[in-house]
């Protein structure tokens, strides 16, 4: 009886010493600035760098496959510090916050139908396209509000979304959670905006949103030459690679859909 166990238990202390040695021999060498760029990380773990979480975007980092300004969610400081410990001085980008084209709240826009299945944009929208006639328009079930970490989305009483700049970390996530891909992410000091994403046209665009677009290129125009909004497909956007910061823009919309917010503003967009 124990010569079975004497044997089993040599048979294990030597698996145990060649995993060991294994272990030894095909060991990789970590590089330690990996973890010291992941304790000057916020730990959020967001996803808006495009990695997995804060550990592997360190990694990247130290691979040269990221720089310290991609973390959307560090601030200046803690960028720097990130850079410093790769030797390199930080890569200056623009901030950018989310921004929600759609002011189609319950005051302005129609409905087609009561939605009463379950509170999600993404359910909502396999009706139809969703309960506004606007087929463009913003659900107001909240995906984008669960999406984001920092509780910079916030859903108003008259059923629409909107982001709070200053609680914004431009991550990204309420992008890729709307599925009328109504959200995107501009410059932090931009000023301007076209709040709307109705591609309709003539008389029934009004007629679903009063604060929709009717791509009368007032906004266009006003820019001769070199237009800062362009209209396409019906649609005002704004260049935001060259946006315009005057408040002049607003009174040239006959709906309402340009919006001019100052920059530092604590409250969302319209």
């Amino acid at each position: 009886m124990l010569v079975p166990i004497a044997a089993l238990a040599g048979l294990g202390l030597l698996s145990g010493l060649g995993l060991a040695a294994a272990a030894r021999v095909f060991a990789v060498e970590g590089d330690a600035r990996q973890d010291e760029i992941a304790d000057l990380l916020p730990g959020a773990n967001c996803g808006g760098c495009g990695y997995a979480g804060c550990a592997d975007f360190a990694g990247a980092v130290v691979r040269g496959d990221a720089a310290a300004a991609d973390c959307p969610v560090c601030d200046r400081r803690s960028a720097e510090l990130v850079a410093a410990v790769m030797g390199l001085e930080l890569d200056e980008r623009e901030p950018q916050v989310a921004l929600i084209l759609c002011q189609g709240d319950d005051h302005v826009a129609a409905r087609r139908y009561r939605y009463n299945g379950l509170a999600s944009c993404a359910s909502a929208v396999q009706l139809g396209g969703g309960d506004k006639a606007c087929g463009w328009g913003c659900l107001g079930l909240g995906d984008c509000q669960a999406a984001c970490a920092f509780g910079a989305v916030e859903m108003t009483a008259a059923g629409v979304a909107r982001v709070l700049p200053a609680r914004c970390t431009g991550c990204g996530r309420c992008v890729t959670a709307c599925p009328k891909d109504i959200i995107k992410l501009v410059p932090k000091s931009a000023t301007v905006h076209v709040l709307c994403s109705n591609h309709g046209k003539g008389a029934g665009v009004k007629k679903q949103c009063s604060v929709a677009c009717l791509g009368c290129r007032k906004c266009e125009k006003a820019f001769a030459e070199d237009p800062r909004i362009v209209v396409s497909d019906f649609l005002a956007e704004v260049d935001y690679g060259r946006a315009p910061d005057d408040p002049a823009l607003v009174d040239l919309c006959p709906t309402g859909a340009i919006v001019h917010v100052e920059q530092g503003t604590e409250g969302g967009t319209p």
